[in-house]
């Protein structure tokens, strides 16, 4: 090799190294988000019966956001406010809408499961985070519940951005926490596309009933082990983002009857029996309260191992790991949140948009970073974290960037929270947030401290700071405030055909 050709080959390794060392200094990201978890289910947040150590550790580690919000009150929608950027006035995804009924169906052992599963997918004219982050140097993994397309539709995690995926494409099969399969993709390890990946543990026994206690794989710690083990095998030499969507503690109320189980039993002095339903998936039981203390415990845990593995992995002072809940808490599958919301604080639950159903936890921890012990009343909402991410990323204008030029609007709706988790620089708020869910008809905007919630078209307003828990409605009295806010719903608001609701009147 003669001298130039060596001076070439030196400039490219330098020029590769210095690529490499720029990527190493961009900040990992790891979000998790569990699902239907309350705000007032994790400790911190004034749960008093359910143990939450190591949420209670990261907010004591980290920073606790007091007036964070879903981007909708049911999974779907709210996921889809995450991937996009976008609220449910703009993003195509606005519920929970479903490919798996006349799908056909496939045979595993003795059980009988539809050929297609999945909802409404992202609609491919819209970049989500994974593209971006993927584009801008990160290695993406992630694990749990996807629903944003079905199985062979152009909105599936190896067509969207993600490296590995292990977990639920459809949120409806995660009803069942010891499923016939998960879904699986792994890039590195040469798949194509999304696969199903068999349980036989669980295939030769029924899916509902006495025979379903003999299913021996259960879906969330399939699902957090595979995480654990993506974090495990990430290096220095590339930044990662990390989309952990637990299903915990989503209905059905059912989990291994292990130490963790057994650490609440006789602790409620009442129990819930549940007598199950078997077209929505959820099996029966008769100690519900127990059950769904030691799902969030169980959360926890895992919240805890990815935590200590960063540790352990050297990545904890170069990553940023947010913690939430896709809405507020449920009622399906034998669950009681009127039990274990003990302060009565906000009202309403998932499927409404008062703050019971979109107020969520919302945790970020980076050790050095984020100051330990803060507490935070910054009102922010899920379709904030994509420009989050980018400024993360050194994202320059992330909306240039990637709009889509054959839109004519191409809606990104967040503001980046950065300056809040660094302490650095001034932090731009919104002037409102917006919801709008059509299975209740209902929408909501918030603005400052004025809460307007819009039901079958007709108007409520509360004063949050004086009324949290929406009971005064003083509409009458501030017709003007309704009015703007009125008119802010009106111009937020994009049709959509396949998701109708009524606007204010």
């Amino acid at each position: 090799m003669n001298n130039n050709k060596l001076l070439l080959f030196g400039c490219g390794l330098l020029a590769s190294a210095t690529v490499q060392a720029q990527e190493a200094q961009k900040p990992n990201i790891i979000y998790i988000m569990c699902d239907d978890l309350g705000y007032a289910d994790v400790g911190c947040y004034g749960q008093q019966y359910i143990s939450t150590p190591n949420l209670d550790r990261m907010a004591a580690e980290g920073m606790r956001f007091t007036q964070a919000y879903a981007g909708s009150p049911v999974s779907a929608p709210s996921r889809a406010t995450f991937m996009t950027g976008q609220h449910t006035g703009h993003t195509h995804v606005r519920g929970n809408k479903e490919y798996w009924p006349n799908s056909g169906s496939v045979t595993y052992g003795k059980n009988t499961d539809y050929a297609r599963v999945g909802q409404e997918p992202y609609t491919t004219d819209h970049k989500i985070i994974p593209e971006i982050m993927k584009a801008e140097g990160y290695t993406t993994g992630m694990f749990g519940k996807w629903a944003g397309g079905y199985e062979g539709s152009q909105s599936t995690p190896d067509k969207r951005g993600i490296d590995e995926y292990y977990g639920f494409i459809c949120q409806f099969q995660a009803h069942l926490y010891y499923p016939n399969f998960l879904n699986a993709y792994s890039r590195d390890g040469g798949d194509t596309e999304v696969r199903r990946e068999i349980l036989e543990n669980n295939i030769n026994y029924a899916m509902h009933g006495n025979d379903y206690k003999n299913r021996k794989d259960y879906s969330a710690d399939l699902i957090h082990q595979r995480a654990m083990a993506w974090i495990d095998k990430q290096t220095n030499e590339k930044p990662f983002l990390g989309i952990f969507t637990y299903t915990l503690p989503h209905a059905e109320l059912a989990q291994p009857e292990d130490s963790i189980f057994r650490a609440y039993q006789g602790t409620f002095c009442t129990e819930k029996s549940y007598g199950g339903d078997a077209g929505s998936r959820y099996n029966p039981t008769d100690c519900g309260h127990q059950q769904f203390a030691a799902m969030v415990t169980r959360l926890d845990t895992y919240v805890g191992e990815i935590l200590d593995k960063l540790k352990e992995k050297g990545f904890d002072k170069n990553t940023l790991v947010l913690f939430t809940s896709d809405n507020g808490p449920h009622t399906e599958g034998g669950a009681d949140p009127d039990y274990f919301n003990t302060e009565r604080l906000l009202r309403g639950t998932k499927r409404s948009t008062t703050e019971g159903g979109i107020r969520v936890p919302f945790i970020a921890w980076w050790p050095g970073v984020v100051e330990a012990g803060s507490v935070n009343d910054h009102q922010l909402a899920f379709y904030d974290m994509m420009p989050t991410f980018c400024e993360l990323a050194g994202v320059e204008n992330y909306v240039e960037k990637y709009k889509n030029p054959n839109l004519e609007n191409d809606y990104f709706d967040g503001i980046s929270i950065v300056p809040t988790l660094i302490g650095k620089g001034q932090q731009e708020k919104h002037e409102f947030l917006y919801w709008e869910f059509h299975e209740t008809d209902m929408m909501a905007l918030r603005m400052d401290n004025w809460k307007l919630v819009v039901e079958k078209g007709n108007c409520y307003l509360y004063d949050l700071a004086n009324d949290l828990h929406e009971d005064k409605n003083i509409a009458s009295q501030y017709p003007e405030i309704v009015d703007k806010m009125k008119t802010i719903l009106k111009r937020e608001h994009t049709n959509s055909s396949l998701f109708q609701v009524t606007l204010p009147q």
